[in-house]
């Protein structure tokens, strides 16, 4: 007879757990970006542990190989946020090099070789044109010294000499090259839309001497977005849109656009970084695609007579995928399943993983499951979130104490909070703090309506969500209604300020690289979101008025509880003035505050010290507010106005 193992009793938040911030930090290996050629698999991982530099690996066979060796680092910040860092073709690739956004060469046994000159440009997104010796990407160039620079369609010749194919508008992505070669096909927008909010999608032959000729509009406009124009293997272009109201893949055809599979799904998402891929080709025309249902990812089959059939898979989040014949190759997770690359048998359904995030979970009990739970918002609606329960195999409250809760906003903030295993999120569970990560009005995943409650309406729907959600679990008696908490980063920055300044209802709140003055916010900008607040906010002739009624920074006479804030000082996205004029203020007025500082970070901490250090000092923070005894280990952390040790 199994006896079942007694526990410690202690309070919430104080139970030691094996997922320390050390763990988190080393034990998650960034994955992203596939490709194929060959018939090898492709990806980049990042390495925490070399200033999260990110590196280009082969699979070879059964093994696999680091094709980019330290010092360089395959990441791109065309738009900031980069992505579409690599191609590859017979054998080589080409990749973008961080520290100085030159492009290089590496062969199948050589070292990296650059093919771009020194100079103020930045690549992204760029695909091998083998027949004429060329890439042809997106380039953004920084040279002119203008306050935002010039986006082109570029080709990059082999030999390092550059030439624009396509100008004028003030974004471009997705250049696709035909199966033929003949053809080339490009989404382009213009300020102030968002790339989710309408795009174009063009078509343009190509002349014998590279240029573009007979350039034509083939779907698209203010009011339509496009994302991932594909070339099938008999050259018939496919790309989703959300001309329904839901992100669904559709033909082009000889001037006819044919939807093929609608649906109330999202097959697409949100444009933020390049090089994004859901869905791909069989040899014979067959798609296989991922696609979201009510916030989880399912792997189909989509026939040419419009059979939708789902692929069997352990998977509810599916980052990407890239076809070879009979198998596919995904970036995907679970509840119970961190990011990983597999490859699915199409034919047999067998599943081999070449690659995790993290190698070693920890035991399952300490692993908390979510629940996937909907529930009543202001003004009637429905929000969604994912409820994550404490769970520690060693220990459990006392009794008659509630768990402390952290409500998350994300990121985006048209971002999608997902179910796949994250250390990050279990370091709290496993501590007894429960968390809820929310989808709040704005997110992807819930098509376009949802997604556009936002419009307007940014510090005002994804905070009413938000809290809407801390009191629902606290109403059912799950979590304690005296301490919830509040987390968020970058966008969800803005969403735990306004959650703080306008509602009372946290007790505590941890801002990451947040917005604080949507005014400065414009002002700093960088050219892709210099435009973005008429969309969430207002547009120029109502801004300034709204602005300041929005902007947490006007209102910080309205604050009552302790913040930490945290900040990368390299950021260009938000840059530290917003954090540092928040922490004056605070401090002006007597509260609780910490500050925390990180050199050479940017927008998202990358470094493995620096994940360590921010999670440590936001767990003593909330502990020291709750008087809550820190466990032995913990670091000293500086909180203005709030005494004790």
């Amino acid at each position: 007879m199994t006896v079942a193992k007694s526990k410690l009793l202690a309070p919430c938040g104080a139970w030691t757990s094996p997922i320390s911030a050390a763990v988190v930090a080393a034990g998650a290996t960034p994955l992203s970006q596939l490709a194929l050629d060959c018939g090898e698999l492709y990806w980049l991982e990042g390495r925490a542990s070399e200033a999260g530099r990110t590196t280009l690996v082969r699979r070879d066979g059964a093994a696999q190989r680091e094709l980019t060796p330290a010092p360089f680092n395959v990441r791109s910040r065309v738009h900031e946020y980069g992505g579409g860092a690599y191609a590859v073709a017979d054998g080589a690739a080409w990749f973008s090099h961080y520290g100085d956004n030159r492009i290089y060469r590496v062969g199948p046994d050589g070292q990296p070789a650059p093919v771009t000159a020194e100079g103020a440009r930045r690549y992204a997104d760029f695909v091998a044109d083998t027949r004429r010796r060329r890439l042809v990407g997106v380039r953004e160039d920084h040279t002119s010294g203008a306050a935002y620079p010039d986006n082109t369609i570029c080709a990059i010749g082999f030999d390092g000499a550059e030439t624009v194919l396509m100008e004028g508008n003030d974004f471009y992505a997705a250049p696709r090259l035909s199966p033929s070669g003949r053809q080339l096909a490009w989404l382009s927008w213009d300020h102030p839309r968002m790339p989710w909010e309408g795009t174009e999608l063009w078509l343009a032959e190509i002349a014998e001497d590279g240029t573009l000729v007979d350039g034509r509009l083939i779907a698209g406009g203010p009011q339509e977005s496009i994302c991932q124009p594909e070339w099938s293997p008999q050259g018939e272009l496919h790309f989703v849109s959300d001309r329904s109201g839901w992100w669904n893949l559709y033909r082009y055809d000889h001037g006819v656009v044919h939807a093929l599979c609608p649906r109330a799904a999202e097959f697409g998402g949100p444009h933020w970084s390049f090089g994004g891929s859901l869905y791909g080709f069989r040899p014979d025309g067959e798609i296989v695609c991922a696609y979201i249902e009510a916030g989880v990812s399912r792997l189909a089959r989509l026939a040419r007579d419009g059979q939708l059939t789902q692929v069997a898979s352990p998977y509810q989040e599916i980052r990407e995928l890239r076809v070879a014949g009979d198998s596919v190759a995904v970036l995907a997770g679970a509840p119970t399943i961190a990011l990983e690359l597999a490859r699915i048998d199409l034919l047999d359904g067998s599943r081999e993983v070449l690659a995790r995030s993290i190698e070693q979970l920890p035991e399952e009990g300490y692993l908390s499951v979510p629940l996937s739970i909907s529930y009543p918002s202001a003004s009637g609606r429905t929000a969604h979130a994912f409820y994550y329960p404490p769970c520690n195999a060693d220990f459990a409250a006392p009794h008659g104490e509630l768990p402390p809760l952290i409500v998350i906003g994300h990121g985006g903030p048209t971002g999608m909070a997902a179910s796949t295993l994250k250390l990050a999120t279990q370091f709290w569970t496993s501590r007894g703090f429960a968390v809820l990560d929310v989808n709040y009005g704005g997110s992807t995943g819930f098509g376009r309506a949802y997604r556009d409650l936002l419009k307007g309406q940014w510090g005002v729907v994804d905070v009413e969500d938000c809290v809407a959600g801390a009191r629902h679990l606290a109403g059912q008696g799950l979590v304690d209604p005296d301490r919830l908490l509040i987390r968020g980063s970058s966008a969800g920055g803005l969403t735990t300020l306004c959650a703080l300044a306008f509602h009372d209802v946290f007790k505590a709140g941890a801002c990451y690289y947040g917005v604080s003055d949507l005014a400065g916010l414009d002002a700093d900008s960088h050219k892709f979101e210099s435009h973005y607040n008429q969309y969430l906010i207002a547009p120029p002739e109502r801004a300034q008025a709204v602005y300041r009624e929005r902007s947490p920074i006007h209102h910080t006479d309205r604050l009552r509880h302790p913040m930490i804030f945290f900040q990368g000082l390299d950021d260009k996205v938000v840059p530290p003035q917003q954090s540092e004029s928040m922490v004056e203020a605070l401090r002006a007025r007597k509260l609780p505050v910490a500050y925390i500082t990180l050199e050479g970070e940017g927008h998202g901490f990358r470094k493995a010290e620096s994940v360590v250090q921010t999670l440590e000092a936001e767990l003593v923070f909330y502990l020291r507010v709750f008087g809550v005894p820190v466990p032995a280990g913990l670091p000293q952390v500086a909180i203005d106005n709030l005494g004790g040790a």
